[in-house]
This record gives C-alpha cells, sequence and structure tokens, in this order.
C-alpha cells in the first residue's frame, strides 16, 4: 500500500508553539550547523517532526523551507506524522516471502486493523514493511521496535503484540 495514503491519528496533540521555541533555544541552530543532527534531536524530543517546528528551523538557520523538506523526504528515518510508542517492521525482501513472510505481514494487520504505513488511533503501533531487515537466515523475520524476532509466524506474533499490548512492552523471554 502506498504509505501517503496513511489513517489520521487523532490521540496526539500537535507540540505547542512555545514547546517548540523552547527547545529550538535550547539546541540552538545555526545556518552552519548540522541540519540532519537537528532534525533527528527534533524528533527524539516529539516522535516525528511538526510542520510548525520545520518552519521556525528554517526562520532561525536561513535554511529554505523547501531544503529542510527535500531532507526531510530523503530520509526514511525522519516523520512528519505522529508515530505509536511501538514501531513493528515486518520484512518483504525474498528469503523472508517465500518463508511464510506474507502471512506474518496479513497477521500484523488483522490484529492491529492497520495496515502497511499506518498507525492505531490509540498510538500504541506504527505498522511498516521494509525491503529488508539484514537477518535473511532467520527469515522471516520482524522487528519490534528494537527487537528482532526470528522464524516468525502468524501466531508468536500475535502471541507477541497480546503482550505488548497487556504489558506495555515486548516480553524478552520470548525472543
Amino acid at each position: 500500500m502506498d504509505q501517503t495514503n496513511t489513517l489520521p491519528v487523532s490521540p496526539a496533540a500537535e507540540p505547542s508553539h512555545d514547546q517548540i521555541q523552547a527547545l529550538l533555544d535550547e539546541l540552538k541552530p545555526c545556518p552552519d550547523g548540522n541540519l540532519i543532527g537537528l532534525l533527528q534531536q527534533l524528533q527524539d524530543h516529539f516522535g516525528y517532526l511538526p510542520a510548525p517546528a520545520l518552519v521556525q528551523i528554517s526562520r532561525r538557520t536561513r535554511i529554505p523551507l523547501s531544503r529542510i523538506y527535500g531532507v526531510v523526504s530523503f530520509y526514511a528515518q525522519f516523520y512528519t506524522s505522529p508515530r505509536g510508542r511501538h514501531t513493528i517492521r515486518c520484512c518483504r525482501g525474498t528469503a523472508c516471502y517465500v518463508r511464510g513472510g506474507r502471512m506474518v505481514i496479513n497477521a500484523i494487520r488483522k490484529n492491529l486493523g492497520i495496515d502497511d504505513g499506518q498507525t492505531t488511533e490509540d498510538m500504541m503501533f506504527t505498522f511498516e514493511t521494509v525491503a529488508c531487515l539484514g537477518a535473511c537466515a532467520l527469515s522471516p523475520v520482524v522487528m519490534v521496535d528494537s527487537t528482532y524476532i526470528g522464524k516468525a509466524t502468524p501466531r508468536r506474533i500475535d502471541s507477541v503484540l497480546k503482550s505488548i499490548k497487556a504489558e506495555g512492552s515486548i516480553s524478552q523471554e520470548r525472543q
């Protein structure tokens, strides 16, 4: 599915002008500074890159807003909309696909009620499929936040998601 067609994520509130100003005062952006580093810090703080913050960066650094958006849209690490507390990444590469990855992707879609590139309404999960997670020997592979789940099955993924919903975090004993 095209990732530009995502569901709106209602519970997240956009940061206020004052919150953005305070963070930028702390970070001290400048025209000769590291734009990518600044964007990373901003995203680490807010969880995504709010449009008003990008406008303020443009004003403070005198970097054209179009150039900032060019950087943000080029790098897959940057997000311009709120994301869930947990990110579920499922590999759709060849090794994972031939070993049942499509069934795992469908199980995640069904369990969470969202599609690739979407976030649950409660802001708990964001689901993404990726070309490769670099663990082909463990295929099919799913990454929940920073935890890899190898030899994933629909049943195992349903169990992991159920655990996260109940506990708020991935149980390490399932790895």
